[in-house]
């Protein structure tokens, strides 16, 4: 199973990620694996928000 197919099950699209990572690095100066990984440190986080950042993160770590 690809990493968008799953994404795409649990309700992330390809194009949803990617236009989270823009706007993380936007919102961190550049850095937006740095960024996801602060953002998921938020007390208030739901649960759709914290698979958006989980996903985020997978994709920018694979590089």
């Amino acid at each position: 199973m690809s990493l968008f197919s799953w994404m795409g099950a649990g309700g992330v699209s390809e194009a949803d990620v990617r236009s989270e990572v823009w706007k993380l690095g936007g919102r961190h100066r550049g850095e937006p694996l740095a960024g996801a990984l602060e953002e998921l440190k938020a007390a208030d986080l739901s649960a759709e928000r914290a698979q958006l950042l989980r996903a985020c993160v997978k994709i920018l770590r694979k590089g």
